[in-house]
């Protein structure tokens, strides 16, 4: 092939197995049409991805950056932490930016995203948001357990928001939960107006925890950085872990800190893994 590709240039990335394809809206007009995004998700048919991330210009003050995020499922979503970190490796990779500390404004919300000298990226995710409206949630009070019929069989969760919802469950060996067949029926549950993530965490000590996450228009990923924030928090919240938290997923190891009243922070890597070109629409 001579001269220039055509088409769209993407970068290929992953946080843990979590794995992305990275459009950059900045200097490019990338198509952003559901059936495009859905196309590009497609394990067989196209790149294959958990989600599609989008770095857009930003002409807000304080505001480096604008960040979508859209599910292999075609839908936009408003928050993904192992995302985020790969958006910021990203930005720094591609010289968008030379920032170690960016400002990233998501439809959930403004994060804020720290590259570490030892390669990982570390991220403000924010507040954990409990009231029932905010996640959107039905529920007649607010309350930190909440019990779902799920298939016939009540089930205990803690339902949050970090800018995207969350529903997470205590289970005796992650290992042998029923992701596979509970976490559908939890993501489309009636009381979830907009689906849900559904999170089963296994306490391990008060510092760790497994955990496995079935996600909202994605299903069950190698790892969730929102989702482990998600946990940590309900986890602490239940008076069940310290402040200082270690995420064992499938793909890895998340660091999280949150005290019970501040924004929760999230440390782990983010990896390129290759670039190409998206082809034109037919």
């Amino acid at each position: 092939m001579t001269g220039k590709p055509r088409g769209q240039r993407f970068v290929k990335m992953h946080g843990l197995g979590n794995d992305f394809v990275v459009l950059d809206a900045v200097t490019g007009r990338p198509d952003l049409a559901p059936e495009r995004i859905r196309w590009i998700a497609d394990r067989h048919f196209g790149v294959g991805c958990d989600q599609v991330l989008v770095v857009l210009p930003s002409a807000e003050p304080g505001i480096d950056f604008g960040y979508r995020i859209f599910n292999a499922d075609g839908g936009e979503v408003q928050q993904c932490g192992n995302g985020a970190r790969c958006f910021a490796r990203y930005v720094r990779d591609e010289g968008l930016s030379a920032k170690d500390t960016l400002t990233v404004r998501t439809s959930g919300g403004v994060i804020t995203l720290r590259l570490q000298e030892d390669g990982d990226v570390e991220v403000n995710m924010g507040p954990v948001r409990w009231d029932p409206a905010a996640v959107p949630f039905l529920a007649e009070r607010e309350q930190r357990v909440y019990t779902l019929d799920v298939g016939g069989r009540p089930v205990d969760v803690t339902v949050l928001s970090l800018g995207n919802p969350h529903a997470v469950q205590i289970v005796a060996d992650v290992e042998r939960a029923p992701v596979a067949t509970e976490g559908p029926l939890i993501e489309r549950h009636p009381r979830f107006p907009e689906g849900v993530n559904a999170g089963f965490m296994q306490i391990v000590d008060r510092r760790t925890i497994r955990l496995r996450v079935y996600e909202r228009g994605a299903g069950e990923t190698l790892a969730c950085g929102s989702g482990a924030c998600a946990a940590v928090a309900a986890g602490r919240a239940r008076g069940l872990l310290d402040d200082e938290v270690q995420v064992l997923l499938r793909g890895g190891r998340l660091s999280i800190r949150y005290d019970g009243t501040g924004p929760v922070w999230m440390r782990g890597p983010a990896q390129r893994v290759y670039e190409g070109w998206l082809s034109e629409r037919e």
